[in-house]
Protein backbone atom coordinates (compact mmCIF):
# COMPACT_ATOMS: atom_id res chain seq x y z
CA UNK A 1 0.00 0.00 0.00
CA UNK A 2 1.61 3.67 -0.61
CA UNK A 3 2.35 5.77 2.12
CA UNK A 4 1.01 9.26 2.26
CA UNK A 5 3.98 11.37 2.55
CA UNK A 6 2.19 13.80 4.55
CA UNK A 7 0.73 11.31 7.04
CA UNK A 8 4.07 10.01 7.80
CA UNK A 9 5.72 13.42 8.14
CA UNK A 10 2.58 14.20 10.75
CA UNK A 11 3.54 11.17 12.74
CA UNK A 12 7.39 11.82 12.80
CA UNK A 13 6.57 15.11 14.04
CA UNK A 14 4.60 13.84 16.86
CA UNK A 15 6.93 11.24 17.63
CA UNK A 16 9.44 14.05 17.65
CA UNK A 17 7.54 16.64 19.71
CA UNK A 18 6.91 13.83 22.71
CA UNK A 19 10.54 13.08 22.18
CA UNK A 20 11.67 16.90 22.98
CA UNK A 21 8.90 16.71 25.75
CA UNK A 22 10.26 14.10 27.32
CA UNK A 23 13.61 14.90 27.21
CA UNK A 24 12.92 18.74 28.57
CA UNK A 25 11.08 17.44 31.81
CA UNK A 26 13.19 14.74 32.80
CA UNK A 27 16.23 17.17 32.97
CA UNK A 28 16.04 19.91 35.31
CA UNK A 29 18.70 21.87 34.08
CA UNK A 30 19.47 20.72 30.06
CA UNK A 31 22.27 22.69 28.14
CA UNK A 32 19.91 25.86 26.66
CA UNK A 33 21.81 26.28 23.47
CA UNK A 34 21.15 22.05 22.92
CA UNK A 35 16.35 22.74 23.96
CA UNK A 36 16.82 25.83 21.45
CA UNK A 37 18.71 23.75 18.80
CA UNK A 38 15.89 20.71 19.18
CA UNK A 39 12.70 23.33 19.08
CA UNK A 40 14.33 25.20 16.00
CA UNK A 41 14.34 21.75 14.25
CA UNK A 42 10.99 20.82 15.42
CA UNK A 43 9.80 24.35 13.87
CA UNK A 44 11.89 23.84 10.72
CA UNK A 45 10.40 20.04 10.50
CA UNK A 46 6.65 21.38 10.97
CA UNK A 47 7.34 24.59 7.84
CA UNK A 48 8.70 21.66 5.79
CA UNK A 49 5.42 19.62 6.97
CA UNK A 50 3.18 22.68 6.22
CA UNK A 51 5.36 23.95 3.15
CA UNK A 52 8.19 21.59 2.34
CA UNK A 53 5.80 19.50 -0.54
CA UNK A 54 6.59 22.57 -3.02
CA UNK A 55 11.15 21.55 -2.44
CA UNK A 56 12.58 22.23 -5.16
CA UNK A 57 15.63 20.61 -3.56
CA UNK A 58 18.24 23.40 -4.02
CA UNK A 59 19.05 23.69 0.01
CA UNK A 60 18.22 27.25 0.62
CA UNK A 61 14.91 26.58 2.67
CA UNK A 62 13.47 29.65 2.12
CA UNK A 63 13.30 29.19 -1.99
CA UNK A 64 12.51 25.93 -1.78
CA UNK A 65 9.62 26.87 0.29
CA UNK A 66 8.26 28.58 -2.86
CA UNK A 67 10.22 29.36 -5.28
CA UNK A 68 9.33 25.85 -7.90
CA UNK A 69 5.57 26.97 -7.49
CA UNK A 70 4.48 27.72 -11.30
CA UNK A 71 1.54 29.46 -9.95
CA UNK A 72 3.33 31.67 -7.83
CA UNK A 73 1.86 34.93 -9.28
CA UNK A 74 -1.64 34.13 -8.27
CA UNK A 75 0.09 32.17 -4.29
CA UNK A 76 2.04 35.41 -3.82
CA UNK A 77 0.99 36.12 -0.37
CA UNK A 78 1.85 32.43 0.47
CA UNK A 79 5.72 33.68 0.37
CA UNK A 80 4.57 35.39 3.85
CA UNK A 81 4.24 31.78 5.12
CA UNK A 82 8.20 31.09 4.12
CA UNK A 83 10.42 33.10 6.38
CA UNK A 84 13.02 31.77 8.65
CA UNK A 85 15.13 32.96 11.76
CA UNK A 86 14.38 35.99 14.01
CA UNK A 87 12.36 37.07 11.41
CA UNK A 88 9.96 34.26 10.53
CA UNK A 89 6.81 36.12 12.19
CA UNK A 90 6.87 38.79 10.06
CA UNK A 91 3.40 38.58 7.77
CA UNK A 92 3.76 41.62 5.95
CA UNK A 93 0.16 42.17 4.13
CA UNK A 94 -0.38 38.30 3.89
CA UNK A 95 -3.75 38.86 5.62
CA UNK A 96 -4.78 41.98 3.23
CA UNK A 97 -5.54 43.00 -0.14
CA UNK A 98 -2.94 43.18 -3.13
CA UNK A 99 -1.91 46.66 -4.29
CA UNK A 100 -0.52 47.35 -7.49
CA UNK A 101 1.82 50.49 -8.13
CA UNK A 102 1.32 51.65 -11.58
CA UNK A 103 2.73 55.09 -11.12
CA UNK A 104 6.51 55.36 -10.70
CA UNK A 105 7.06 59.09 -11.40
CA UNK A 106 5.07 61.06 -9.28
CA UNK A 107 6.25 60.85 -5.61
CA UNK A 108 4.51 63.60 -3.53
CA UNK A 109 5.29 63.23 -0.10
CA UNK A 110 2.36 65.08 1.98
CA UNK A 111 -0.53 64.10 -0.35
CA UNK A 112 0.79 60.90 -2.41
CA UNK A 113 -1.75 59.57 -5.06
CA UNK A 114 -3.41 56.52 -5.85
CA UNK A 115 -1.10 54.03 -7.62
CA UNK A 116 2.05 55.60 -6.83
CA UNK A 117 4.58 53.53 -3.69
CA UNK A 118 4.32 55.93 -1.15
CA UNK A 119 0.55 55.99 -1.21
CA UNK A 120 0.21 52.17 -0.74
CA UNK A 121 3.06 51.88 2.14
CA UNK A 122 0.86 54.42 4.23
CA UNK A 123 -2.02 52.91 4.88
CA UNK A 124 -3.49 51.80 7.43
CA UNK A 125 -4.76 48.17 6.45
CA UNK A 126 -2.44 44.97 6.18
CA UNK A 127 -1.73 45.47 1.48
CA UNK A 128 0.62 43.13 -0.33
CA UNK A 129 2.08 46.12 -2.70
CA UNK A 130 3.01 44.84 -6.03
CA UNK A 131 3.83 46.48 -9.41
CA UNK A 132 1.87 46.71 -12.88
CA UNK A 133 5.42 46.88 -15.10
CA UNK A 134 9.06 47.16 -14.56
CA UNK A 135 9.91 50.57 -13.33
CA UNK A 136 12.27 53.41 -11.73
CA UNK A 137 11.40 55.09 -8.89
CA UNK A 138 12.89 57.66 -7.66
CA UNK A 139 11.68 59.26 -4.22
CA UNK A 140 12.12 62.62 -3.09
CA UNK A 141 11.54 62.28 0.27
CA UNK A 142 11.78 58.69 2.69
CA UNK A 143 9.61 56.31 2.09
CA UNK A 144 7.50 56.26 5.50
CA UNK A 145 5.98 52.89 5.58
CA UNK A 146 3.46 51.75 8.03
CA UNK A 147 2.91 48.49 9.77
CA UNK A 148 1.96 45.18 7.82
CA UNK A 149 3.17 45.76 4.64
CA UNK A 150 4.75 43.53 2.32
CA UNK A 151 6.54 45.19 -0.67
CA UNK A 152 6.78 42.07 -3.96
CA UNK A 153 8.52 43.22 -6.63
CA UNK A 154 8.76 39.52 -8.18
CA UNK A 155 7.64 39.61 -11.97
CA UNK A 156 8.87 43.00 -12.66
CA UNK A 157 12.39 45.03 -12.58
CA UNK A 158 11.46 47.71 -9.66
CA UNK A 159 14.51 49.57 -8.65
CA UNK A 160 14.17 52.25 -5.86
CA UNK A 161 17.16 54.51 -6.20
CA UNK A 162 18.51 58.02 -7.15
CA UNK A 163 16.92 59.70 -4.28
CA UNK A 164 15.91 58.57 -0.39
CA UNK A 165 14.89 55.33 0.32
CA UNK A 166 12.93 52.97 2.41
CA UNK A 167 13.12 53.70 6.19
CA UNK A 168 10.42 51.40 8.90
CA UNK A 169 10.25 53.62 12.22
CA UNK A 170 8.68 52.39 14.94
CA UNK A 171 6.36 50.54 13.04
CA UNK A 172 6.26 46.19 12.76
CA UNK A 173 5.91 42.99 10.44
CA UNK A 174 7.42 44.87 7.22
CA UNK A 175 8.40 42.13 4.22
CA UNK A 176 10.62 43.82 1.46
CA UNK A 177 11.05 41.14 -1.40
CA UNK A 178 12.38 41.43 -5.05
CA UNK A 179 13.44 44.89 -4.99
CA UNK A 180 17.19 46.75 -6.34
CA UNK A 181 17.44 49.37 -3.74
CA UNK A 182 20.40 51.48 -4.71
CA UNK A 183 22.47 55.28 -5.28
CA UNK A 184 20.58 55.93 -2.35
CA UNK A 185 20.92 59.92 -1.27
CA UNK A 186 19.78 61.77 1.98
CA UNK A 187 16.84 63.93 2.55
CA UNK A 188 15.13 65.73 5.44
CA UNK A 189 14.21 69.02 6.25
CA UNK A 190 10.69 68.52 4.79
CA UNK A 191 7.06 67.19 5.24
CA UNK A 192 6.78 63.52 5.10
CA UNK A 193 3.69 61.51 5.72
CA UNK A 194 3.14 58.48 7.66
CA UNK A 195 -0.24 57.71 7.32
CA UNK A 196 -3.39 58.53 5.98
CA UNK A 197 -4.22 60.67 9.37
CA UNK A 198 -0.65 61.84 9.97
CA UNK A 199 2.44 63.62 8.58
CA UNK A 200 5.65 65.26 10.41
CA UNK A 201 8.30 67.29 9.72
CA UNK A 202 11.97 65.09 9.36
CA UNK A 203 15.17 66.11 9.90
CA UNK A 204 17.87 64.91 7.66
CA UNK A 205 17.96 61.26 7.22
CA UNK A 206 21.55 59.58 6.29
CA UNK A 207 20.70 58.02 2.86
CA UNK A 208 20.21 54.19 3.90
CA UNK A 209 18.72 52.07 1.47
CA UNK A 210 16.49 50.38 4.42
CA UNK A 211 16.59 52.12 7.62
CA UNK A 212 15.40 50.11 10.56
CA UNK A 213 14.70 52.58 13.35
CA UNK A 214 12.42 50.58 16.33
CA UNK A 215 10.89 48.13 13.83
CA UNK A 216 9.71 44.78 14.81
CA UNK A 217 9.19 41.42 12.30
CA UNK A 218 10.93 42.66 9.73
CA UNK A 219 12.40 40.47 6.68
CA UNK A 220 14.27 41.85 3.59
CA UNK A 221 15.16 38.97 1.39
CA UNK A 222 16.31 38.29 -2.11
CA UNK A 223 16.53 42.11 -3.05
CA UNK A 224 20.00 43.62 -4.32
CA UNK A 225 21.40 46.37 -3.01
CA UNK A 226 24.63 48.94 -3.48
CA UNK A 227 26.39 52.36 -3.58
CA UNK A 228 23.99 54.41 -0.97
CA UNK A 229 25.34 57.31 1.24
CA UNK A 230 25.52 55.36 4.15
CA UNK A 231 24.36 52.28 5.36
CA UNK A 232 22.77 49.49 2.57
CA UNK A 233 20.51 47.99 5.99
CA UNK A 234 21.01 49.43 8.96
CA UNK A 235 18.33 48.15 12.43
CA UNK A 236 19.07 50.58 15.15
CA UNK A 237 17.34 52.15 18.39
CA UNK A 238 15.88 48.95 19.68
CA UNK A 239 14.93 47.31 16.31
CA UNK A 240 14.51 43.37 16.87
CA UNK A 241 13.26 40.00 15.08
CA UNK A 242 14.87 40.80 11.81
CA UNK A 243 15.59 38.42 8.79
CA UNK A 244 18.24 39.71 6.14
CA UNK A 245 18.22 37.00 3.64
CA UNK A 246 19.08 35.96 0.07
CA UNK A 247 20.32 39.43 -0.67
CA UNK A 248 23.02 40.22 -3.17
CA UNK A 249 25.47 43.13 -1.98
CA UNK A 250 27.67 45.25 -3.77
CA UNK A 251 29.99 48.42 -4.17
CA UNK A 252 29.74 49.55 -0.97
CA UNK A 253 31.57 50.67 2.36
CA UNK A 254 29.65 50.35 5.04
CA UNK A 255 27.28 47.63 4.13
CA UNK A 256 25.07 46.95 7.47
CA UNK A 257 25.29 48.36 10.93
CA UNK A 258 22.65 46.50 13.34
CA UNK A 259 22.70 48.85 17.17
CA UNK A 260 23.01 52.39 17.38
CA UNK A 261 25.67 53.03 19.61
CA UNK A 262 27.86 51.58 22.21
CA UNK A 263 25.91 53.42 24.85
CA UNK A 264 21.99 52.67 23.89
CA UNK A 265 21.89 49.89 25.67
CA UNK A 266 17.88 49.33 24.69
CA UNK A 267 19.91 47.63 21.24
CA UNK A 268 20.73 44.84 23.75
CA UNK A 269 17.38 42.83 23.01
CA UNK A 270 18.22 42.75 19.44
CA UNK A 271 17.85 39.47 17.71
CA UNK A 272 19.06 39.25 13.94
CA UNK A 273 19.35 36.58 10.89
CA UNK A 274 22.02 37.22 8.08
CA UNK A 275 21.70 34.14 6.39
CA UNK A 276 21.99 32.83 2.29
CA UNK A 277 23.00 36.29 0.95
CA UNK A 278 26.28 36.71 -0.91
CA UNK A 279 28.45 39.93 -0.06
CA UNK A 280 30.31 40.39 -3.38
CA UNK A 281 32.24 42.66 -5.24
CA UNK A 282 33.38 46.40 -3.40
CA UNK A 283 32.34 45.54 -0.56
CA UNK A 284 34.93 47.50 2.58
CA UNK A 285 33.13 46.78 5.88
CA UNK A 286 30.42 45.96 8.23
CA UNK A 287 29.06 42.87 6.96
CA UNK A 288 27.66 43.39 9.86
CA UNK A 289 28.44 45.41 12.42
CA UNK A 290 27.27 44.45 15.81
CA UNK A 291 26.36 45.72 19.03
CA UNK A 292 24.34 44.89 22.11
CA UNK A 293 22.47 42.01 20.38
CA UNK A 294 22.84 38.49 19.19
CA UNK A 295 23.16 37.79 16.26
CA UNK A 296 23.54 34.63 13.74
CA UNK A 297 25.38 35.04 10.78
CA UNK A 298 25.21 31.62 8.88
CA UNK A 299 25.37 30.54 5.24
CA UNK A 300 26.55 33.10 3.65
CA UNK A 301 28.98 33.68 0.93
CA UNK A 302 31.66 36.29 1.62
CA UNK A 303 33.64 36.84 -1.79
CA UNK A 304 35.35 40.08 -0.98
CA UNK A 305 36.10 42.53 1.97
CA UNK A 306 38.66 45.16 1.94
CA UNK A 307 38.79 46.05 5.35
CA UNK A 308 37.03 43.25 7.22
CA UNK A 309 33.91 41.34 6.75
CA UNK A 310 32.09 40.76 10.70
CA UNK A 311 32.73 43.29 13.34
CA UNK A 312 31.31 44.78 16.56
CA UNK A 313 31.71 46.85 19.69
CA UNK A 314 29.65 47.06 23.08
CA UNK A 315 29.52 42.94 23.93
CA UNK A 316 27.65 41.24 21.11
CA UNK A 317 27.17 37.66 20.71
CA UNK A 318 27.94 36.52 17.48
CA UNK A 319 26.96 33.07 16.17
CA UNK A 320 28.90 32.72 12.62
CA UNK A 321 27.71 28.98 11.13
CA UNK A 322 28.23 27.81 8.09
CA UNK A 323 29.43 30.56 6.15
CA UNK A 324 32.15 30.94 3.29
CA UNK A 325 34.66 33.32 3.66
CA UNK A 326 37.57 33.94 0.83
CA UNK A 327 39.72 36.30 1.97
CA UNK A 328 41.02 39.18 -0.26
CA UNK A 329 44.93 38.38 -2.03
CA UNK A 330 45.86 41.28 0.04
CA UNK A 331 47.72 39.88 2.43
CA UNK A 332 46.69 42.31 5.08
CA UNK A 333 43.61 42.13 5.25
CA UNK A 334 42.84 38.35 5.87
CA UNK A 335 40.61 38.72 9.45
CA UNK A 336 37.39 38.03 8.53
CA UNK A 337 36.71 39.58 11.94
CA UNK A 338 37.13 43.18 14.21
CA UNK A 339 36.82 43.76 17.73
CA UNK A 340 35.93 47.57 17.70
CA UNK A 341 36.27 50.26 20.29
CA UNK A 342 37.47 48.18 23.10
CA UNK A 343 41.03 47.07 24.23
CA UNK A 344 42.03 43.18 24.10
CA UNK A 345 41.39 42.43 27.90
CA UNK A 346 37.41 43.33 27.07
CA UNK A 347 36.93 42.25 23.56
CA UNK A 348 38.00 38.95 24.43
CA UNK A 349 35.45 38.69 27.08
CA UNK A 350 32.87 39.08 24.10
CA UNK A 351 30.90 35.81 22.86
CA UNK A 352 32.26 35.41 18.79
CA UNK A 353 32.04 31.94 17.46
CA UNK A 354 33.21 30.75 14.31
CA UNK A 355 31.65 26.77 13.75
CA UNK A 356 31.10 25.31 10.62
CA UNK A 357 33.05 28.08 8.21
CA UNK A 358 34.89 27.27 5.47
CA UNK A 359 38.11 29.94 5.94
CA UNK A 360 39.69 30.15 2.49
CA UNK A 361 42.82 32.17 1.03
CA UNK A 362 44.51 32.80 4.19
CA UNK A 363 40.91 34.00 5.77
CA UNK A 364 41.10 33.73 9.70
CA UNK A 365 38.34 34.20 12.55
CA UNK A 366 39.18 35.30 15.90
CA UNK A 367 37.02 34.32 18.21
CA UNK A 368 36.79 35.21 21.86
CA UNK A 369 34.46 34.69 25.33
CA UNK A 370 33.67 31.98 27.75
CA UNK A 371 31.35 30.64 24.92
CA UNK A 372 28.19 30.23 27.19
CA UNK A 373 26.17 28.03 25.79
CA UNK A 374 22.94 30.40 26.92
CA UNK A 375 25.00 33.14 25.34
CA UNK A 376 24.57 31.31 21.58
CA UNK A 377 21.18 29.88 22.36
CA UNK A 378 19.68 33.46 22.49
CA UNK A 379 22.12 33.92 18.91
CA UNK A 380 20.64 30.87 17.11
CA UNK A 381 17.70 30.87 14.99
CA UNK A 382 18.45 27.98 12.23
CA UNK A 383 20.18 25.37 11.86
CA UNK A 384 22.82 25.97 9.39
CA UNK A 385 23.95 24.04 6.12
CA UNK A 386 26.98 22.88 5.56
CA UNK A 387 30.04 25.25 4.78
CA UNK A 388 31.39 23.59 1.30
CA UNK A 389 27.09 23.85 -0.06
CA UNK A 390 27.06 27.78 0.54
CA UNK A 391 28.04 28.74 -2.97
CA UNK A 392 24.66 26.79 -4.15
CA UNK A 393 22.66 27.67 -1.19
CA UNK A 394 23.58 31.17 -2.70
CA UNK A 395 23.94 31.38 -5.93
CA UNK A 396 20.13 33.01 -6.83
CA UNK A 397 21.05 35.60 -4.27
CA UNK A 398 19.44 38.90 -5.42
CA UNK A 399 16.50 40.21 -7.30
CA UNK A 400 14.89 37.08 -9.08
CA UNK A 401 13.77 36.89 -12.68
CA UNK A 402 9.89 35.57 -12.19
CA UNK A 403 7.95 35.59 -15.20
CA UNK A 404 4.13 34.52 -14.92
CA UNK A 405 3.27 30.71 -15.62
CA UNK A 406 6.69 29.19 -15.24
CA UNK A 407 8.88 28.77 -11.39
CA UNK A 408 10.86 31.79 -10.13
Amino acid sequence: MARNPMMFLSCLLLSLDIAITIAVSSSPVQDPELVVREVHERINNASRRNLGYLSCGTGNPIDDCWRCDSNWEKNRQRLADCAIGFGKHAVGGRDGKIYVVTDPSNDNPVNPKPGTLRHAVIQNEPLWIIFARDMVIKLKEELLMNSFKTIDGRGASVHISGGPCITIQYVTNIIIHGINIHDCKRGGNADVRDSPEHYGWRTVSDGDGISIFGGSHVWVDHCSLSNCNDGLIDAIHGSTAITISNNYLTHHNKVMLLGHSDTYTQDKNMQATIAFNHFGEGLVQRMPRCRHGYFHVVNNDYSHWEMYAIGGSANPTINSQGNRFAAPNDRFNKEVTKHEDAPEKEWKKWNWRSEGDLLLNGAFFTASGAGASSSYAKASSLGARPSNIVGSITSAAGTLHCKKGSRC
